[in-house]
């Protein structure tokens, strides 16, 4: 008979103890890898962490399997056990595992030394190149219906805002709130997956997969929800399988990827771009990127690419090209100089924002002293898809104290500054500012300019906030030309209607012409000619496209009579 009170037996035997441990070890080491997944790959931190892991366990099992051996002897003898008992225990019995944990933790504290700044400043400072550029000539004034006025915050608001419309949708699933801007169709957008709303959710929607994504436009403030024709099976919120890292991971064991971006392409099928990162100086410095995976979010297919398609928008991360030029203006004499004589160190401001130019997505910064005072030296652009970095001169107001100004103005409103939007208003670097309320929907705008942060102005609307700032520039002398977008347009034809007004001193003639519903607002200060218009004169209007924005009055840059 058997007894029901008998403990399980361990295995016995040397042999019969090294299989057990080993097996355990597996099991437990995949376990560990399925869920924290790290690379293999030695410039990998958590590698190492995975090799301890497994070494540890092996050791621990070999102890609880020999419990009943020379180590239980010597701790139950009436002679105190001694720390030199165990030691001698570990090498009888784990000798090799020791010596592999003991290569291991030698590795990683040797890569890690000789990965230090203070050993490889030269080649931290290389890690970006930097071209000094002229902001007037890089930097075209761009046109009202191409200027963000959303922050993220405000982006991601109105997409989730926007779920809550879908009654077929919000009870199954969520606004993921890991939004991407990229340009889509020449528009400044943000585009974000949605999610499984828990895990009840995904297991009845599993197979048919996330059914649409969100796009925040930028500049309209529209967000929409776009319908797949066949849902998306790889996503963050899986958590299983098809998880992306986990897929990644499993397609790709040896590559590093920094954060994978959620981003689609001109026909607007969705995408997951994961970066390759790459270490290089020493085995953990200098974190840069190499090419991307794409990974299709509704087949799983994959494919890396060491130049990737121009439809993608963010390889690099803000994070690490702040974190090269902080290497770059740091290091510029060497290590010992950015801690103690500081001589021409700089550094990026606390912050960065987004803009669009020539089809891609440029991340904007200050660059500040090493004292990180209220003034800025310049500021970086930075291409997100090729790490093209110019650096701008530009002595002026940091973006907190421009931020700061811009909320001086309407504090009676109570509205918050969003961090800045760097643009080119007549010649002149500018801070747009988006003002938001508390239920962070933005409600006014706000231009400062960068070498005086005195100049504030704002407006309703971004033409009006625009308008006030040229005209406040111009009565400074500080207006450089016309300030006309590149993507401007003529409109022809007889004057049908004539109307004036003053603003803030300087007086505006509204002109409509024959067979149009739009009036066209003309300085008297910039066109002297409008002074003498009369209705019947046939003349040219140069003007931006209108947009919904601008309503039923769009300012125009010039007029030719005759």
């Amino acid at each position: 008979m058997k007894n029901g009170n008998a403990k399980p037996r361990l295995p016995q035997g040397k042999v019969g103890r090294i299989l057990f441990s080993v097996v355990v070890t597996v099991v437990l080491g995949a376990l560990y890898f399925y869920v924290s997944l790290p690379a293999i790959n030695p410039h990998d931190g958590d590698f190492y962490t995975f090799l301890v892991f497994l070494c540890a366990v092996y050791i621990l099992c070999v102890v609880l399997t020999t419990a009943g051996g020379d180590l239980k002897e010597r701790l139950t003898s009436s002679e105190r056990p001694k720390l030199r008992d165990g030691w001698n225990f570990l090498k009888k019995h784990c000798l090799p595992v020791l010596i592999a944990l003991g290569l291991v933790l030698l590795a990683a504290i040797i890569g890690e030394i000789v990965s230090m700044p203070i050993f490889r400043a030269g080649d931290y400072q290389q890690l970006m190149d930097v071209q000094e550029g002229s902001f007037t000539e890089d930097v075209a004034q761009i046109s009202f219906n191409e200027i963000p006025t959303l922050d993220r915050t405000s982006a991601e608001y109105l997409g989730d805002r926007q779920m809550g419309t879908l009654s077929d949708m919000v009870s199954q699933f969520e606004y993921a709130s890991d939004s991407t801007q990229i340009n889509y169709q020449g528009r400044p957008v943000r585009v974000s997956p949605i999610g499984y709303a828990d895990i009840f959710k995904w297991f009845a929607n599993r197979e048919s997969g996330l059914p649409a994504y969100v796009v925040v436009d930028m500049v309209t403030q529209e967000a929409t929800v776009t319908r797949l024709a066949e849902g998306m099976k790889y996503s963050f919120s899986e958590p299983l399988n098809r998880n992306v890292m986990r897929t990644l991971r499993f397609q790709y064991p040896t590559m590093m990827f920094a954060t994978p971006e959620f981003e689609i392409d001109e026909e607007g099928h969705p995408w997951w771009i994961a970066p390759r990162l790459v270490k290089t100086i020493g085995l953990f410095g200098g974190r840069d990127i190499q090419g991307a995976v794409l990974l299709d979010a509704v087949t799983g297919e994959s494919r890396y690419y060491e130049e990737v398609p121009a439809w993608v928008d963010t390889l690099y991360a803000p994070a690490i090209l702040m974190e090269q030029y902080d290497y770059h203006g740091t290091f510029v004499h060497g290590f010992f100089n950015s801690i103690f004589g500081q001589k021409d160190v700089t550094m990026t401001t606390d912050g960065y924002n987004y803009i669009a130019m020539n089809d891609d997505v440029y991340m904007y910064t200050g660059v500040t002293s090493a004292n990180a005072d209220q003034s800025n030296l310049g500021f970086l652009l930075c291409n997100l898809r090729t790490k093209e970095t110019h650096y701008y001169v530009a002595p002026g107001a940091t973006e907190s104290a421009a931020m700061s100004s811009a909320q001086g103005v309407v504090q009676d409103l109570g509205y918050v500054a969003t961090f800045p939007l760097l643009l080119n208003i007549s010649g002149n670097p500018t801070y747009f500012i988006p003002m938001k309320d508390a239920t962070n929907l933005v409600k006014s705008y706000a231009m400062v300019n960068v070498a005086q942060y005195q100049i504030v102005t704002t407006g309703s609307t971004v033409s009006d906030c625009e308008r006030a700032y040229v005209e406040m520039l111009s009565s400074r002398g500080l207006a450089q030309g016309p300030g006309v977008p590149d993507d401007q347009t003529e409109s022809k034809g007889a004057v049908a209607e004539i109307r004036s007004a003053v603003l803030n001193g300087t007086s505006w003639y509204y002109v409509r012409l024959e067979g149009e519903d739009v009036f066209y607002a003309i300085s008297a200060e910039r066109e002297q000619d409008v002074i003498v218009l009369n209705a019947g004169d046939q003349v040219t209007i140069t003007h931006p496209a209108p947009t919904e924005a601008d309503g039923a009055i769009v300012e125009a840059y010039g007029l030719t009579v005759g």
